[in-house]
């Protein structure tokens, strides 16, 4: 069982990385004991499936993304043991900023990665 914070290691040019502020690795709580069976992961990237995410030194992918999708990402922890009202967790400010673009398209809306930026105070 995977419990407690761990660190995750981030793939690069991938919108979990973006996310993230472009960092090499963050870290985030866990309460899970399923995984994605490692004999299946080259498989699945071949479908198109990016694991963005991975436990460091270890096959266990922990984020996941569909690049074809408009926001399609997904992970192993729980974002919402850490983020707060007024500090709230980048996947979340992304899903919020990706559903408002697309219910309203002819607005002048900031994408995921531009709202995140401004609301999680990144700085490139």
């Amino acid at each position: 069982m995977r419990l407690g914070g761990r660190d995750i290691e981030l793939k690069t040019q991938t919108l979990a990385w973006e996310l993230f502020g472009k960092t090499n690795s963050v870290r985030m709580r866990f309460r899970h004991r399923y995984e994605v069976d490692p004999r299946y992961i080259e498989r699945l990237e071949k479908a198109g499936l990016v694991f963005s995410g991975k436990a460091p030194n270890q096959p266990i992918m922990q984020i996941l993304e569909l690049p074809s999708h408009p926001y399609f990402i997904g992970t192993q922890a729980h974002p919402c043991l850490t983020s707060r009202p007024l500090a709230p967790q980048p996947m979340f400010v992304g899903l919020v900023a990706a559903a408002m673009q697309r219910r309203y398209p002819d607005e002048k809306l900031p994408g995921c990665i531009q709202a995140v930026r401004k609301v999680c105070n990144q700085i490139d």
